[in-house]
């Protein structure tokens, strides 16, 4: 195990901190950090629009009848827009905002590798939500976020459709450069003597990400490309009657959709490594299992797409799909184990970080033995297009991203902004959040399960009783939002100081002011060899020396004494 062998570098002479401006953020900048902030922000608005657009439709389904809306094409087009906003407007941009901001600082670097190709993609974003909120007023898209034809070609006569589809073509564009700018940085602006396998998890979760990101998005460009020539210029690629094939376009979306989903699950993997090993004191167990199979999953995510097909797929390449789709989860598992591993006989802290963290790993289970139970060809058959397939979809994209998202803002927000999150509003926010969110969804695995389908406004009234609880559970959920905003930004007015290092955490992001300077350190950063070696002794010197050099943190200290930190030596963290 290395030590900190000379001080860190450089910070004896502190440069005067910048003040940031509010209107700093509404500005082209090329600094990785405020692009990070930008993309966070934009991404919690958007989570507010797709979160107004969702209480709507759990208004119209309190009762078996119509109510807010007038007919089904006026309910399509809410949970089209819901659907699509919280995909790429929310979930996707808002995990590249985490990246962008951590990425760096994490590698001790100062800036991305090509930091105005980083502005670029950001940039791409706000028109693109602007285009699609537009196409509302212009016959808006109506066909769900899977688009398919003919209802996204033939049955679709309004601009909105056309203006939905360039708009995920922008939003990919963005996408492929942002993966493109996270490969080349991890692959050469680690610091020297950094190996791969000493790069924290978050860094593995990022990069896997982004080579799906730049294998898969193009294929759905291709996609939105022939889709959009089929509504203004009058091709057939998707026309049956004139030669197309319908099937085509669902084989290249989920092609790209169903690795989507891994990138909108992946990064809250690493975000998870980070808060469990830091809050519960432990190394992380299985560190290169769990950075591999984040490669794994990423690899084979590409062999799946047709699990979405089964009852339109030819029944002699339903098993392999199914096969393909049961192996997937077995690197899901082992993260799983391995996270379980971490906290096991821990010096845990039920921080409001770790509630959340603990909170996803618990929902993300259901979700994942829900998603094993789809890849059984019989029981998919039985269950395909009803809401059993939206509860599992959400209990691994909000019980597992969403929640993801909300621990690493309880446990970076000390980091960007320099002041501690108020932790008695952190747990009324997990507390709600958490028992809402199960009520809200574990219900329609009851409700699929005895056949209500999907997408419908108008439902038989046996159902009316689930759908109450699910509807009056998902305005709690919606109210517990504004808990979190509220604590964003009442810690600004509050300013209960944090500290360079109030988690007295080994990973590099923290070894610099909160918030970090212009250039990230002052100076070249020294990393500590393990960035997950709690309780060593060579990491309580680390952390000592990094407190004498920064200035304390608050809350002052997690390990009293050398003996308490030297409690569990754990394994370097490339065994």
């Amino acid at each position: 195990m290395a030590t900190v062998t000379a001080p860190l570098p450089g910070i004896q002479a502190h440069e005067e901190k910048t003040k940031l401006r509010i209107s700093d953020y509404f500005k082209w900048t090329v600094d990785h950090k405020i692009i990070g902030v930008q993309y966070m922000v934009t991404s919690l608005f958007f989570f507010i629009v797709g979160g107004a657009l969702v209480m709507m439709v759990r208004w119209e389904l309190l009762t078996p009848t119509l109510d807010l809306v007038q007919n089904g094409t006026q309910f399509n087009q809410l949970f089209t827009m819901h659907g699509t906003i919280m995909i790429f407007l929310w979930i996707i941009p808002m995990f590249a905002g985490f990246g962008n901001y951590l990425v760096p600082l994490m590698l001790g670097a100062k800036d991305m590798a090509f930091p105005w190709l980083n502005a670029f993609a950001f940039w791409l974003i706000p028109p693109a939500g602007v285009l699609m909120i537009l196409g509302y007023f212009a016959g808006q898209a109506q066909a769900g976020w899977t688009s398919y034809p003919p209802l996204s070609t033939l049955f679709s006569d309004g601009d909105g459709q056309t203006m939905w589809a360039i708009a995920i073509h922008i939003l990919g564009l963005s996408s492929i450069l942002g993966g493109l700018n996270f490969i080349v940085t991890v692959r050469n602006m680690r610091p020297e003597g950094m190996s791969y396998f000493q790069m924290p998890l978050l860094i593995w979760a990022i990069l896997a990400t982004s080579i799906i990101v730049v294998m898969a998005t193009p294929f759905l460009a291709g996609g939105l490309t022939l889709l959009i020539l089929d509504r203004v210029a009058g091709t057939a690629f998707f026309n049956p009657a004139e030669g197309g094939d319908v099937l085509l376009w669902q084989n290249v979306f989920w092609f790209y959709s169903h690795p989507a989903v891994y990138i909108m699950v992946i990064p809250g993997f690493g975000i998870l490594s980070e808060v469990l090993s830091t809050h519960s004191r432990k190394s992380v167990f299985g560190y290169r299992a769990i950075a591999l199979s984040s490669l794994v999953i990423a690899l084979v995510g590409f062999t799946v797409w047709a699990h979405h097909m089964f009852t339109s797929l030819m029944p002699s390449l339903r098993i392999p799909f199914m096969l393909t789709s049961m192996i997937i989860a077995v690197p899901t598992g082992i993260k799983i184990f391995s996270w379980i591993g971490t906290i096991w006989g821990g010096k845990i802290r039920l921080t409001s970080a770790m509630l959340f963290a603990l909170g996803f790993l618990s929902m993300f289970v259901i979700g994942g033995i829900s998603g094993v139970m789809l890849a059984a060809v019989p029981f998919d058959l039985h269950v395909h297009d009803t809401y059993f397939v939206v509860s599992h979809f959400h209990f691994v994209l909000y019980g597992g991203s969403v929640l993801a998202i909300y621990a690493g803002l309880y446990h970076w927000y000390p980091k960007i902004t320099g002041y501690m999150m108020d932790e008695r509003l952190g747990k009324i926010h997990f507390w709600i959040t958490y028992v809402a969110f199960f009520f809200t969804f574990f219900p329609m695995h009851l409700l699929g399960m005895l056949g209500m389908p999907r997408r419908v406004a108008v439902y038989a009234p046996e159902f009316q009783t689930l759908n109450t609880i699910v509807s009056v559970s998902a305005f709690v959920l919606g109210i517990s939002t504004f808990i979190v905003l509220f604590n964003l930004v009442y810690s600004l007015y509050k300013k209960r100081v944090a500290g360079p290092n109030p988690w007295r955490a080994l990973t590099l992001e923290w070894a610099t002011d909160s918030p970090p300077p212009a250039h990230n350190f002052h100076g070249d950063p020294v990393f500590f060899s393990n960035p997950y070696g709690y309780g060593t002794e060579a990491a309580y010197r680390y952390l000592e020396e990094q407190e004498k050099e920064l200035g304390p943190s608050y809350p002052k200290t997690m390990e009293p004494s050398t003996q308490a930190m030297a409690h569990a030596a754990p394994a370097p963290a490339g065994d």
